[in-house]
């Protein structure tokens, strides 16, 4: 789903680092090697079909290399 995060994310959390990432070695053949974190948050999105909601977000993000595969992982109502 393509989508586009409007403004800051807040709420921002570490959920695994280094070899606790299941996609670690995914993450270094496609982007290469760094300090990989998986990190969450909030923020607000805008969809495809121009509706704009809160949702949780999930990305990888590495050092020198930045946020990597940002998704969302659900949408939260207010």
């Amino acid at each position: 789903m393509r989508f586009e995060v409007i403004g800051k994310i807040a709420g921002i959390r570490t959920i695994a680092i280094g070899n606790s990432i299941r996609d670690l070695g995914h993450l270094k053949r496609k982007y290469g090697v760094g300090r990989w974190r998986k990190l969450k948050g909030r923020g607000m999105v805008r969809l495809p079909d121009d509706t704009i909601c809160e949702a949780e977000l999930h990305w990888y993000e590495a050092h020198g290399i930045g946020r990597k595969e940002l998704k969302i992982k659900r949408l939260l109502e207010d």
